[in-house]
């Protein structure tokens, strides 16, 4: 039974109103494979899931390239679901910037395309970075030579708050990636309110919600854990606390990175020359995290949801982060790819907690208990309805992980998740995360 919220999905409207949005980030080179139908199974699964569009991160080049065919299917596809997209003009995706002639070639091509997400009536578009001074001046003259104009909600993070804020009779916002942790802590909502302040309450923010960051692709010269844990549930939390113009989930599909929130699609795993992201991706879902974001996107909109069918969201790693081997770093600290400056290094254990991370969405107050394999289930009192948070530590316990909500002294849901085992069977740690759910 899906999840049923009092107040109705404002998707429908996403188009062309000035209210908040919900988008997910889309990697459209991960789908070089994506047929229309493809295209619109994913946007099926967002519009369950009440997301208001897709931001299509794409790289050059643009004329010829496949890149130019999938955003073609995916218009179709968003034409035959009454879906929106728009782009992130993506400058550091494949090492080759962006320049001005093709991205006007781009957004004159879809800006004034029904299915083009709008933002008071103008097209919302959006980069992963572009902040060399060159790239920064070229939007001057994109925004004249597209006849509707545009609402430009940039990446610039690596500028930093006070550079970004000289730019501000450029843009119409700012867009941070600044959404994950840096060393063993959680993750807060300061980065999020130096930008608001920076860039004042005349322009829009879009704050980035990821639930996770695991890769280790030694070919691209990445192999970094930063702590996700509970951030998937406390992130929304601060959305909601700081209630940005928009919220931008990181991402859709980047399998690579292990924050993915939609199905997997085994052809656009990374692999290839020392590159092979299956490792710790196959066998990973993550399509559970999607289950509780009608709650969250209503309350993030509308300051309420209500609550009928309950809910049970877990996730984990599957061994303990010290029972294997890694080359992975806590944080990006060696990379010489870091946009945003080097980072102290830490050991991954330090960073990833071993436990079980659990969200019950519940109609009235319960007990939710967590058991891992025979042992005595660890019991915690959710004393409101509403989405309610919890973890446990493995401490030392292996086996099938069972979440159950009881009232009354009766189960009234339970899930059962894959087994947490004493050691990675290759020998090397998967710091990704599999995720579970299930509903009344």
């Amino acid at each position: 039974m899906k999840l049923v919220l009092a107040l109705a999905s404002l998707a429908a409207f996403a188009g062309s109103a000035a209210a908040k949005a919900v988008f997910a980030h889309v990697i459209v080179g991960v789908a070089q494979s994506y047929t229309v139908a493809q295209w619109e199974s994913d946007i099926a699964l967002a519009q369950a899931a009440d997301i208001d569009a897709f931001v299509l991160n794409i790289t050059p080049p643009w004329s010829g390239s496949a890149t130019e065919t999938q955003v073609a299917n995916a218009f179709k596809a968003a034409e035959s679901t009454g879906f929106k997209l728009f782009f992130s003009f993506d400058y550091k995706g494949n090492g080759q910037a962006w320049s001005a002639s093709d991205i006007i070639t781009v957004l004159q091509t879809y800006a004034s395309n029904d299915y083009h997400y709008k933002h008071n009536s103008l097209p919302l578009v959006s980069t992963f970075e572009g902040t060399d001074a060159d790239n920064i001046n070229d939007w001057s003259t994109i925004k004249s030579q597209v006849s509707s104009d545009i609402f430009l909600v940039p990446d610039w993070t690596s500028l930093g708050t006070t550079e970004f804020a000289t730019h501000l009779d450029i843009v119409d916002g700012a867009f941070s990636w600044d959404m994950w942790p840096e060393g063993p802590n959680n993750m807060t909502n300061a980065s999020d309110v130096a930008w608001t302040n920076a860039i004042g309450s005349d322009k829009a923010y879009m704050m980035g919600v990821s639930p996770w960051f695991y890769t280790d692709l030694p070919g691209y010269n990445k192999a970094w854990v930063w702590r996700g844990d509970s951030m998937w549930h406390e992130r929304w939390q601060q959305a909601i606390d700081l209630q940005p113009e928009f919220v931008e989930i990181v991402t859709w599909n980047d399998y690579g990175e292990s924050h993915y929130i939609g199905p997997i699609w085994s052809d656009g795993i990374p692999q290839g020359d020392n590159i092979n992201a299956h490792t710790y991706v196959d066998g990973m879902p993550h399509d559970a995290w999607r289950d509780l974001l009608p709650y969250y996107i209503s309350q993030y909109k509308t300051g309420s949801a209500d609550v009928t069918t309950e809910k049970l969201q877990y996730w984990y790693r599957l061994t303990p982060g010290a029972a294997g081997t890694t080359e992975a770093t806590g944080n990006n600290c060696k990379s010489d790819i870091n946009i945003y400056g080097y980072q102290t290094c830490y050991d991954p254990n330090e960073i990833a907690e071993d436990g079980v991370f659990v969200t019950a969405l519940l109609s009235s107050p319960a007990t939710v208990t967590i058991k891992i394999g025979d042992n005595d289930a660890t019991s915690f009192e959710a004393t409101a309805a509403g989405a309610n948070h919890f973890s446990r530590p493995f401490n030392g316990q292996t086996g099938k992980v069972v979440i159950s909500i009881v009232r009354d002294s009766a189960t009234v849901l339970s899930g059962t998740g894959e087994a947490i085992l004493e050691k990675p069977t290759s020998g090397v740690t998967n710091y990704n995360a599999w995720v579970g759910g299930v509903s009344a």
